[in-house]
């Protein structure tokens, strides 16, 4: 992240600890405006450098129609964090689970899907095999007990933040949302779009990808 001073207004590009120093920066009493480093760069006249970063900004916050990244609070950061920490919890599980699936098939065993089956069938399985191949297994069921574990723990963390947020529980309301899905887009979207409505014709302006996807 680079930033150049202009008058009372610090200029960032949004990259990793973004959202930190913008925060700081408007605890300076400066006004902070990260804007997404494609934005930036076409600005940049030479070799990239720490000044002609500062410059290349410099610029590009002049043009009139240039769009700036919302900052997201501590609050919306720690949310976000605990979600992404999820997901990464979810991906390890479901890869385990696919691993003990695919090992089975080599004993000649194919047990249907999901988390529930596995952990049934699989405890009948270990009871009529031997000691090494129990053992094996035994390990590799351990470790998809505490990833489901990690995950429901995590939820309920997710499910706490959601009921003290009005805007989260609002969201709950639209159907097929539901906590999870309410809260990352309180933390992800921190200007929600706006809706222009007349004559019976609605129009919602679009979401942009950029930064997060």
């Amino acid at each position: 992240m680079e930033w150049a001073p202009a008058s009372d207004t610090a200029l960032l590009y949004q990259s990793g600890s973004a959202y930190h120093r913008a925060r700081k920066f408007e605890g300076f009493g400066h006004i902070a405006k990260p804007m997404l480093p494609q934005f930036m760069r076409a600005h940049v006249k030479s070799n990239k450098n720490d000044a002609a970063d500062a410059k290349a900004i410099c610029e590009a916050v002049a043009r009139p129609n240039m769009r700036f990244v919302p900052i997201k609070s501590v609050e919306q950061q720690a949310v976000l964090s605990l979600r992404r920490v999820r997901q990464g919890f979810v991906v390890a599980r479901t890869a385990s689970a696919n691993q003990i699936q695919g090992l089975l098939v080599e004993f000649d065993l194919v047990l249907p899907t999901g988390l529930c089956a596995l952990h049934k069938q699989l405890l009948v399985f270990l009871d009529g095999v031997g000691d090494q191949v129990s053992k094996v297994f035994r390990r590799l069921l351990e470790h998809l007990v505490e990833l489901d574990r990690q995950v429901g723990e995590l939820e309920v963390q997710i499910m706490q933040w959601h009921r003290s947020w009005i805007q989260s529980l609002r969201l709950e309301e639209i159907p097929g949302v539901g906590p999870l899905t309410a809260t990352a887009l309180i933390t992800s979207i921190a200007d929600a779009p706006s809706q222009h409505s007349c004559g019976g014709k609605v129009t919602l302006l679009g979401i942009s990808k950029r930064g997060d996807v």
